[in-house]
């Protein structure tokens, strides 16, 4: 392993509590979906990986992994592709707002990105939400200032699983790839580690993934981000 000197790091389920955040967002964006329809907006939480009994996020399902296009994509196949983007408009709305204002920090996370970034760690975040809904949630936590970057799925050509962030965050810091670890809780973020060459994928247990999912693509595991200072400063 190359020296890291750069972190890039999932934000859902990586940086902030999944559940607490988007249970409710979830919830607001199928009720409208279905038009007011109970029965229809639980079919549809269903569909895109939420229980809307237990309200828990099945891991690398769409909510858990995908982009606000690809639930759209999956909600309403029957519109014109036209129609699904001003439609995943609106709900970036409603997600940035949303999300940002629901935004639960989880437990020890802002310590240790701080700690993170005093050792002089280069620091971004790469996510499927929308670039400005990231941007929103980091501020609102207080936490934007320590990242050099942010990427939303709209940010780049193609969102994770593939690689362009990586090389997005490279061409911005100057580092290569194998001097990046990838820190995430979703297939997703590993599988954007293999593919950018990242010299460190590490999986988290503080969201939807689990460690069976997570183990065979991870080159360490860790219960969250708040063990990863530590981590770094043993290898």
């Amino acid at each position: 392993m190359a020296a890291i000197k750069g972190i890039l790091f999932d934000k859902d389920g990586t940086l902030v509590d999944f559940h607490a955040t988007w249970s409710a967002v979830a919830e607001l964006m199928a009720m409208e979906a279905s038009g007011g329809d109970r029965d229809k907006a639980d079919t549809l939480l269903v569909a895109a990986g939420l229980d809307p009994q237990t309200h828990a996020f099945r891991a690398d399902s769409v909510f858990a992994a995908g982009t606000n296009l690809d639930i759209i994509e999956l909600w309403f196949p029957e519109l014109s592709r036209r129609e699904q983007l001003d439609a995943v408009e609106h709900f970036n709305r409603m997600t940035t707002d949303k999300g940002a204002a629901m935004a639960v920090a989880l437990p020890g996370i802002i310590g240790a990105l701080g700690d993170l970034h005093a050792q002089s760690y280069r620091l971004g975040v790469a996510t499927n939400d929308s670039t400005m809904g990231c941007e929103k949630t980091l501020s609102a936590l207080g936490i934007a200032q320590l990242f050099e970057a942010a990427y939303g799925y709209d940010a780049v050509a193609n969102a994770k699983p593939a690689p362009d962030t990586v090389v997005a965050f490279c061409d911005l810091t100057g580092l290569k790839p194998s001097e990046l670890a990838m820190v995430g809780d979703n297939r997703h973020d590993l599988d954007m580690a293999r593919a950018g060459g990242c010299g460190l994928a590490i999986g988290v247990l503080s969201g939807t993934g689990t460690r069976r999912s997570l183990s065979p693509l991870a080159d360490v595991m860790l219960d969250s981000v708040a063990d990863l200072p530590a981590y770094l400063a043993s290898v």
